[in-house]
């Protein structure tokens, strides 16, 4: 069955209202053209596409300075090459099967890609947070994406076969059953569902619960004043501005008037109350900042505002949206505008989202979406977790995508469709057992071609 689903370029139409029972029957009958096992039988297509080459078409539309950066995170570690290698994984899962079974993806639901947040009404929430490759999509792509994450992390960790397959068992197990709870529950209930971080350490003792309540404290002084006092510096005469540290972080001539433009258009798509917000700000500085693995080369700026004086910061993070890696599977966009179709599948997907999300068109016809660059965010840091600790996180992750594929797909027909048994986990977690040798070996052969001189890598 094709993976495209019929209505991933088209907006939203009237539907007919369907009954739970007629809900649990398509979900059922998905499992005769996608069985729950297909996804174990996963195997590297005999025209499988060189992962370099793919690399490459990717570097294409990047800034070519900053390309062999990118290129040199990504050989770090095979963990560092599939956070990068998004694009590759789609390319391997388009051909399989599907269960036709359609929810916003996230697209790059790797375990890096969940973490903590401020909400608007400033708790700290746990969730998905890139959504850089959202589209519409076949749901057990995301699923496959963040096991094959747990079992290269893993096994990057030191753990065996066996440990890894009980982490991603985990997660599966975790994702089925919450959509299972999920499934029972009413439309506004899913909707307002969430994952309170303070909620987490009533079920954590003793150590584990010391290192979360400080991890959880640290998220909630990462805001744009302690970004401000990182990353700017007071000149001779007074005024704030980004110190220059590249090529991380540099100014690149924008011209202030020019910024100002930008800002109105991006000012443009925010509701009114949150434009009024912004327009109490106003602009210092700007440059260009690196970030991340996978984005590293696509343009990306932060700005500087000042609110009520100096004390008052606020720092947006303007970042390039280029075509989902999954548009050549799934069909183009139904947003003209990237910056908007990361901003919408931000919002559709996310518990709560930043208040100051917005895009615009840049320079060069370029597409940009706009938000803090600091909201009280955390990331698991997952070169240290234990075993039971990844297995707890695998677990808090699986949860957190369950919750998120509700919100836009069947919830009643996924979870009819994965059942009360633990095939579809079995199967997801033999395939994450052969992804982690095929990205080994991708891994590998872009160490191999950087060492041989066909690629440029720096290390920054």
């Amino acid at each position: 069955m094709s993976p495209v689903p019929e209505d991933a370029g088209a907006p939203p139409v009237d539907t007919p209202y369907l009954t739970v029972d007629e809900r649990t029957e398509i979900g059922r009958a998905a499992r005769k053209h996608a069985p729950r096992s297909t996804a174990g039988h996963w195997r590297p297509a005999a025209d499988r596409p060189d992962p370099l080459d793919v690399l490459r078409a990717q570097a294409a539309g990047r800034v070519p300075e900053l390309v062999p950066i990118r290129t040199g995170r990504m050989a770090a570690s095979p963990f560092a090459f599939l956070r990068g290698a998004a694009a590759v994984m789609a390319a391997d899962l388009a051909p399989s099967p599907v269960s036709g079974l359609t929810v916003q993806l996230c697209g790059d639901a790797h375990l890096v890609n969940f973490g903590l947040f401020g909400s608007p009404e400033r708790s700290l929430l746990f969730d998905l947070n890139d959504f850089d490759e959202t589209l519409p999509g076949p749901f057990e792509w995301d699923v496959q994406r963040l096991a094959a994450s747990l079992a290269v992390a893993a096994r990057e960790n030191g753990e065996g076969p066996q440990d890894a397959h009980r982490v991603v068992l985990a997660a599966v197990r975790a994702y089925r059953e919450h959509v299972r709870e999920l499934a029972g529950l009413g439309e506004l209930a899913v909707w307002y569902r969430r994952i309170e971080a303070d909620d987490l350490l009533d079920r954590l003792k003793g150590k584990r619960r010391h290192r979360v309540e400080a991890h959880l404290a640290a998220a909630r002084r990462r805001d744009s004043l302690q970004a401000a006092g990182k990353l700017t510096e007071t000149t001779a005469t007074g005024r704030r501005r980004f110190k220059d540290q590249p090529p991380l972080v540099e100014h690149v001539g924008f011209d202030a008037d020019e910024v100002r433009g930008l800002l109105a258009d991006y000012r443009a798509t925010l509701p009114e109350e949150r434009g009024r917000l912004l327009d109490r700000y106003s602009y210092v500085d700007s440059a260009r900042k690196v970030v991340g693995v996978g984005s590293v080369g696509t343009r990306c700026y932060v700005v500087l505002l000042r609110g009520r004086d100096a004390d008052d910061p606020l720092i947006l993070q303007v970042k390039e949206a280029q075509a989902s890696v999954l548009e050549p599977y799934l069909g183009p966009s139904r947003y003209p505008n990237h910056g908007q179709r990361v901003v919408a599948g931000q919002l559709l997907t996310q518990a709560a989202g930043d208040i100051f999300l917005g895009w615009m068109t840049g320079p060069a016809g370029r597409h940009f979406y706009w938000r803090q660059l600091r909201d009280m965010k955390g990331s698991a840091e997952v070169g240290t977790m234990t075993a039971a600790a990844l297995h707890a996180y695998a677990r808090l992750c699986g949860t957190a995508l369950a919750r998120a594929h509700a919100r836009s797909g069947d919830r009643i027909a996924i979870a009819a469709y994965l059942g009360r048994n633990d095939t579809f986990d079995r199967a997801v977690a033999a395939f994450a057992h052969h992804y982690t040798a095929r990205n080994a070996a991708d891994h590998a052969r872009l160490t191999e071609a950087i060492a041989a001189g066909e690629i440029q890598a720096e290390t920054a």
